[in-house]
């Protein structure tokens, strides 16, 4: 199974807030997974293997 990143480790990787993570998402241009949530804002998490596939370098972040 793929490892999951939460939003701040995403945001950290690529040097980026962690509202423009949530902003690629939400337009579409970062696929992640929607977890079930309770407060007002959405709990994503991201594949590494979909992170490595933006990056365009596939196993770059084993």
């Amino acid at each position: 199974m793929s490892d999951l990143l939460t939003v701040s480790e995403v945001a950290e990787i690529l040097r980026v807030d962690d509202t423009t993570v949530r902003r690629w998402v939400k337009q579409g241009a970062l696929e992640a997974v929607v977890l079930p949530h309770v407060n007002a804002r959405q709990a994503y998490r991201i594949k590494r293997e979909t992170l490595n596939k933006v990056l365009g370098s596939e196993g770059l972040l084993q």
